[in-house]
């Protein structure tokens, strides 16, 4: 049973879910650029969501008519209170719209443990029941899952879901260099139905500490973004990008750093001919961004995006004027 997070009127509640259930149907999108059956199309609109605080009051959404600037919906107000995990935590929220027209939903829902959130909907405002799913099951000693992101891997027509965890003694030769006892990789799972799920394996290792992967497909390349999380002996804690033939890796080419230091939580999407990299600036409290023609020369566009004051790690992606305007109606 689907779980009403927003409050309406029923007759207009029914009218506007029929519409956004079909909106998602025939042609919502995940970011452009990545593998999914579904496509926006030109005339697309934006939506990102995101946590605030802590975590602790859930999913917000926030609209862009052009890509670059976004304002808050529902006032501000979370959609999704988290009531799974360890901490009960939503943090890193990361949508992707299924070939099925289902929104799949995945988040950080604890600081530590070896599960990671999962619900799903087909309007961005009704939820299903949530879940922890429980994805370092033969990792049992993992500090951590955290920044977990869902793709569709079209070549197997299956989902991938990818995230950040410190085994301990995993990799000895870089113990030390992070936070604490952190010494991060990238590790994933596969899925087709979200009840079965692959053993969890290594997906990305740079040789050094490293966390927040997301991926975009440019053409038939897919490219890893992530944040190198090395702290000593020199701070590092900047974005770089690696390269693949396949969202099943292995990721090679790793590229010098693509933002300033400082900064977590990439995601990207192409909008028109430029590719964007969106990212948060944590210890200066506010988003920022990069913009690329060619994924490998980048140039700093911070001045020009906007997102919610507050804001922190999510998911842009694309969703058509009618699943948008949609959305719009129900904070009327």
């Amino acid at each position: 049973m689907l779980m009403t997070v927003v409050s309406h009127r029923l007759g207009a509640a029914w009218l506007l879910g029929v519409a956004m259930v079909l909106a998602g149907l025939f042609g919502c999108a995940s970011n452009p650029g990545t593998p999914s059956a579904q496509s926006p199309g030109p005339a697309s609109r934006y939506v990102f969501c995101y946590f605030t605080g802590n975590g602790e009051d859930g999913l917000h959404l926030a609209l862009s008519d052009d890509g670059y600037h976004f304002t808050a919906l529902h006032a501000g107000k979370s959609y999704l209170t988290p009531v799974v995990g360890e901490s009960k935590l939503m943090r890193d929220p990361c949508i992707l719209l299924g070939p099925d027209g289902v929104y799949r939903m995945v988040w950080t829902d604890s600081w530590t443990g070896v599960t990671i959130g999962y619900a799903s909907s087909t309007d961005l405002v009704h939820w299903s029941a949530e879940q922890a799913i429980l994805v370092n099951k033969n990792n049992p000693t993992a500090l951590n899952t955290w920044a977990p992101e869902v793709h569709w891997d079209e070549a197997n027509q299956q989902y991938i879901i990818f995230w950040a965890s410190t085994i301990p003694g995993a990799f000895p030769a870089t113990d030390g260099t992070g936070d604490g006892n952190y010494n991060h990789r990238i590790y994933c799972t596969t899925t087709k139905d979200f009840v079965s799920f692959t053993p969890s394996r290594l997906y990305f290792d740079p040789g050094y500490n490293c966390i927040d992967a997301t991926v975009l497909q440019v053409h038939d390349k897919f490219y890893l973004i992530y944040k190198d999380e090395t702290l000593k002996p020199t701070a590092k804690k900047d974005l770089h990008t690696a390269v693949s033939s396949s969202i099943q890796g292995p990721f090679t080419d790793i590229s010098p750093a693509i933002s300033r230091n400082w900064v977590e939580g990439p995601t990207a999407i192409q909008l028109g001919d430029e590719y964007v990299v969106f990212f948060d600036c944590y210890t200066e409290h506010h988003f920022g961004a990069v913009q690329s023609t060619d994924m490998k020369n980048w140039t700093d566009i911070t001045d020009k995006i906007t997102l919610p004051d507050g804001c922190r790690h999510g998911t842009v992606f694309a969703v058509t004027p009618a699943t948008a305007a949609a959305l719009v109606a129900l904070d009327k």
